[in-house]
């Protein structure tokens, strides 16, 4: 069936969700990019995968706004000043919210709500009610839960009713994290958002530390967290994202030795070369940075934009060249996985991006969280799902390989529903992971309704809805549903 009649005819799909889907639809019969051949034969092959950026960027990937400097100033272009109360504050964001880009035509950064919000919080009960309708309009209106907002490192008033709010209304949108660090976050509040983690899945724990010291290096004295969990500069975002397959890259090399003279450096070197001509197009010949308003008021800086060098199914290349060994559970595995990693993190770093100014033009390395039709694949540099060890040594085994990515990796852990009796148990094992080297921490109950599907969330309720052929609010339901059909996310190890 032709593919925009496809579309305009799905019965599963929201007005919205198909809006969005003609507009793929026809940008992909646009031919404007130079591949290389030998690029183009591993895109066929899925080794090399743009995760459906389109065939014409026309925006960021990922937009990060500045939305500090949004409440200070407002903004002539929509006709706002600055919000002077809690209602200006929240309805001032919504209006910003709707206009900001991304892959998914939504925004998937919403700022350090928080820190955004506090100033306005002077009447808690009236605080309570702004922000739980803010929330509330959230979800219902940016549905799709790559939506995301970051909390901490230190505790607010406005961060606290948004974790309570978040428990009680139990939505999948936005996605949330924490930003931790043991010196700044008072243990209470990171109670609070153990408890809340445990019931909604949300917020993540990412080690505040580690991310302000690698943003720092390349010059930035803050970051955000976008999307599933990528570490971005605020004030820009990503011009990209195509992750390189190392499950589909295993078969091409007949032995290690292979794997890193040829095949690896050879397929690093024309994702890179593909990775530079998606941002030429977006940067010198789409028009977004002349023609945006977030440009023009200095919300979006283009020397702020970077891009994301992903890759996925570290696992399985390993099995398959490791000699027995496996990956998650032997040392002569974990040798070979961090061989490889290293690997590409040099060629990456190697590179320039003619096309960008951040960091040097260098890309940032990114643990891609994989795909709904990935099958035997798994995300970034994670343990395969029904091959966990023991909660302990699956974190140490997982840490080594955190250092490596500054545009984000995590490792995801369910535990019994027994533990929301005790949020301080999760607490203490996201602590140990971040003092251990992980960066990024997410747990949640087994019988939680919103469930992280990988590095988004999704309501098993809502898969229920979409399994019966009713349309679903969020378009990320169906990505769950093909993830948790092909990757078995519902399957993971269950924790004390």
């Amino acid at each position: 069936m032709n593919p925009a009649l496809a579309t305009l005819s799905d019965r599963t799909l929201t007005y919205q969700q198909k809006v969005a889907g003609l507009a793929r639809v026809a940008e992909n019969e646009l031919s404007v990019l130079a591949i290389d051949p030998a690029c183009q034969v591993l895109r066929d092959a899925g080794v090399v995968c743009d995760l459906f950026e389109g065939a014409a960027p026309y925006r960021p990937r990922y937009v990060a706004p500045d939305y500090e400097l949004f409440m200070r100033r407002g903004s002539e272009f929509l006709g706002l000043k600055p919000p002077r109360d809690i209602w200006e504050a929240t309805a001032a964001l919504l209006v910003l919210y709707r206009h900001v880009p991304s892959i998914t035509t939504f925004p998937v950064y919403l700022g350090d709500l928080d820190a955004l919000l506090e100033p306005f919080v002077r009447d808690e009960a009236e605080a309570r009610k702004a922000i739980g309708l803010f929330l509330m309009q959230i979800d219902r209106t940016i549905n799709d839960s790559f939506c995301h907002a970051d909390l901490g490192p230190r505790e607010t008033r406005a961060g606290r009713l948004i974790l309570e709010l978040s428990r009680e209304q139990k939505n999948a949108v936005p996605n949330l994290t924490l930003k931790y660090d043991p010196e700044l976050t008072p243990e209470p509040f990171a109670e609070l958002a153990a408890a809340v983690a445990l019931e909604v899945a949300k917020p993540s724990f990412a080690d505040h530390r580690r991310f302000s010291a690698d943003f720092k290096a390349m010059g930035l004295d803050d970051y955000a967290i976008v999307s599933c969990y990528n570490g971005l500069p605020k004030g820009g975002g990503s011009a990209t994202l195509v992750r390189l397959n190392l499950a589909r890259l295993a078969p091409r090399a007949k032995d290690s030795e292979e794997l890193f003279s040829r095949v690896l450096p050879e397929a690093v070197r024309l994702q890179l070369a593909y990775m530079d001509e998606r941002v030429r197009f977006l940067m010198d010949e789409s028009g977004f940075f002349e023609s945006s308003f977030l440009v023009k008021e200095g919300l979006l800086r283009r020397e702020r934009v970077t891009g994301m060098f992903g890759l996925v199914g570290l696992a399985e290349l390993v099995n398959a060249h490791a000699g027995g060994a496996r990956f998650g559970h032997d040392d002569g595995a974990e040798a070979l996985g961090l061989r490889v990693i290293k690997a590409i993190d040099e060629l990456v770093k190697a590179h320039r991006c003619p096309h960008l100014s951040f960091n040097g033009g260098r890309y940032l390395l990114h643990a891609q969280v994989g795909i709904d039709s990935d099958r035997g694949i798994s995300p970034g540099c994670r343990i395969p799902i029904g091959q966990e060890p023991e909660l302990s040594e699956h974190i140490l085994r997982s840490a080594p390989y955190h250092a490596f990515f500054p545009s984000g990796i995590g490792d995801v852990f369910a535990f019994e529903p027994t533990a929301k009796a005790n949020p301080r148990q999760l607490l203490d094992v996201a602590r140990g992971a971040l003092a251990s080297g992980c960066r990024y921490f997410s747990g949640y109950a087994a019988d939680a309704d919103v469930v992280r599907i990988t590095g988004y969330l999704v309501k098993r309720s809502e898969i229920e809805r979409l399994n019966r052929g009713e349309a679903s609010l969020q378009d990320t339901t169906a990505l769950g549903r093909n993830a948790v059909n092909n990757l078995g996310v519902l399957e993971r190890r269950i924790r004390p």
